[in-house]
């Protein structure tokens, strides 16, 4: 199985780490602050940025965190991105589980279509969910 580690330190040249961001692009805190190590563009809210690719999950306030979905035209957005650039394996991290406040339960339905790409690496929760789901 595709699982993203559940602690990402490093990426190998060809690995892109996918985090939650916020509509305004401020990666202050979580894993879009991690990301702006790797790339991430601040005031950038969404898409590929260095070696990172951003999918919105609170507003551009920060304040509220959008309903599932907002999400999901952003998550599938991300899919279809994957799906045209197989050169890369992009590392999905819990996005919406840690300041967003989702449950993976609640967030790992959206990835259903990544399933089948191959390059797409998911949360071993998020993994857990779709199998739950198909029962």
């Amino acid at each position: 199985m595709r699982i993203t580690p559940e602690k990402i330190t490093k990426l190998e040249n060809n690995q892109i780490f996918v985090f939650g961001s916020n509509q305004s692009g401020r990666h202050g805190k979580g894993a879009a602050r991690t990301a702006l190590q790797w790339g991430a563009i601040y005031g950038q809210a969404e898409g590929l940025q260095g070696k990172t690719y951003a999918i919105p999950t609170k507003d551009k306030s920060i304040k509220k965190t959008l309903k599932i979905h907002e999400i999901k035209i952003y998550v599938d957005a991300f899919i279809d991105f994957a799906k045209g650039h197989t050169a890369f394996i992009f590392l999905v991290t819990e996005i919406g589980c840690g300041l967003a406040g989702l449950k993976p339960k609640e967030v790992a339905p959206l990835f259903t279509r990544a399933k089948e790409v191959e390059n797409i690496c998911l949360p071993k929760r998020f993994w857990d969910n779709l199998k739950e789901n198909e029962n």
